[in-house]
């Protein structure tokens, strides 16, 4: 894409990586996070100010997608009439007028010229586009967002069809919350790992010579040992911080995904005890282990409930994540016995008759739960994966309960909050001839574990533990 000194670094900035999510089906953070760095390493970084506000075109952009388009699409005469690449140019243009209420001027000439940038011979459209666009949003959401679900949907930015789902499973107030929380910044939450942090208060004791505010953290009724909320984002930053990462002992992961990993590791060691006595090991099976992080939060709290880690074996069905697996769990010191790849919903194929104290399944979903963190999710979905998704985990939850051995204890976990893929995969995996020889174990008198959006809280979780009784 040329550059055009007349528009601003941010905006550049914002429309290159836009462009790239789009292109590459990529998540917004991680594309935005190369870009900033790569413009560092080559010498042309972006002012503190550029940098916030293309983080702020970028996010929003990306949250609202669908709805820009639709705003878009009614100030042109045909829809078909602008080319992707413009259309990206365009939807910043019109989130600024729309969301962030720019001067109509400013950003109506801004986005002219940044049109001028990918396509020269489309600014004339987009002049008149935008200034149409400058009309429509003195009108926006198009209806009265406190009665009128559709509007309250374009105002939050999310797709109608998915507002009336969350209606659905979480009721219209909770709904809302979700919505609007799903669009704030999320906390940033550390996790010290007990394999390599031998002392939990080297973590405390660095951040308060930072001067940064932080505090454990207690999730539906429990606290969540090696936990810690950060007051400010930006710590992350820290070289103090980055030297603990990259030495093993720190990890970045939301809290509901601690909490779970703890769930796990409290239940495989409970139900270890019963069977085999106090000195023995857990064995866990973990499904869906992916690029590793509850692995090591597994690990890591093995190491603080029993002074030892588990005799742990993992499967994934994709390769590149096997290996970076491997390589993420040596880096922390987590062990793992076997790093397998195949299919969870085949694992006779994969471990054979092996058994366990504990098959803990952290199951594919659609991630509505962790909309702050992928605001792509909403735009990329539709109402057949919500049923994919369930019907994937129900068999992966089949499969994953013929390794659990008798007194053993499955664990069925999701990031998302539809009841497709929560409270039915569960009631219709307990109903199944397999279920019938499992029952819930309560998690602090709840039968589930299930995590809700709020303001600065952790992502929205579901969790079950079912313990095998014949």
């Amino acid at each position: 894409m040329p550059e055009n000194p007349k528009v601003s670094p941010g905006r550049l900035m914002a429309l290159r990586v836009t462009q790239e999510v789009r292109l590459r089906d990529a998540f917004a953070h991680n594309v935005l996070e190369a870009a900033l760095r790569e413009a560092n390493e080559e010498g042309r970084p972006l002012s503190p100010e550029d940098r916030g506000f293309a983080t702020t075109l970028v996010l929003g952009v990306t949250q609202t997608r669908g709805t820009l388009d639709d705003v878009i699409n009614r100030a042109l005469d045909n829809p078909h009439d602008v080319k992707p690449n413009v259309r990206d140019a365009l939807r910043i243009s019109t989130y600024e007028i729309v969301y962030l209420e720019k001067s109509s001027h400013a950003a109506v000439d801004q986005g002219v010229e940044l049109v001028r940038s990918v396509v020269p011979r489309a600014a004339g459209l987009a002049n008149a586009v935008l200034r149409r666009v400058v009309k429509l949003a003195r009108e926006f959401p198009f209806g009265d967002p406190a009665r009128d679900m559709a509007a309250f949907a374009r105002q939050q930015g999310f797709p109608g069809w998915l507002a009336q789902q969350l209606v659905a499973d979480l009721g219209s107030e909770a709904a809302r919350a979700h919505m609007q929380v799903s669009n704030q910044p999320a906390p940033l939450f550390l996790a010290g790992n007990a394999v390599k942090m031998a002392d939990a208060r080297e973590l405390e004791g660095i951040l308060d010579q930072m001067g940064c505010g932080y505090s454990t953290v207690v999730l539906r009724g429990c606290e969540i040992p090696g936990c810690v909320r950060v007051d400010d984002s930006h710590a992350i930053a820290d070289g103090r911080i980055k030297r603990l990462i990259a030495q093993g002992k720190l990890l970045v992961s939301d809290a509901s995904a601690q909490s779970i990993a703890l769930l796990a590791a409290e239940g495989a060691l409970a139900c270890c005890k019963r069977a085999k006595g106090e000195d023995a090991t857990p064995s866990v099976l973990e499904i869906g282990a992916g690029r590793a992080t509850k692995t090591i939060l597994l690990q890591s709290q093995a190491v603080r409930l029993a002074g030892r880690q588990f005799q742990l074996t993992t499967v994934d069905n994709q390769a590149f994540k096997v290996d970076l697996l491997k390589r993420r769990a040596k880096d922390y010191g987590a062990q793992v016995f076997a790093a397998l790849e195949g299919d969870g919903t085949a694992l006779d194929n994969v471990v054979g008759s092996t058994e366990y104290d504990c098959v803990f399944l952290d199951t594919p979903c659609t991630g509505l739960g962790t909309l702050r963190r992928h605001p792509e999710i909403r735009w990329r979905i539709a109402p057949r994966d919500i049923a994919q998704a369930a019907k994937l985990s129900a068999a992966l939850l089949h499969s994953a309960a013929a390794h659990v051995a008798v007194g053993g204890m499955l664990v069925y976990a999701t990031c998302t909050v539809t009841q497709a893929e929560n409270a039915q995969v569960v009631q219709g995996f307990l109903r199944s001839e397999a279920g019938a020889n499992f029952k819930v174990v309560p998690i602090n008198g709840h039968a589930a574990f299930a995590s809700v959006l709020a303001p600065e809280s952790p992502d929205a979780h579901f969790a079950v533990r079912m313990v095998r009784v014949s």
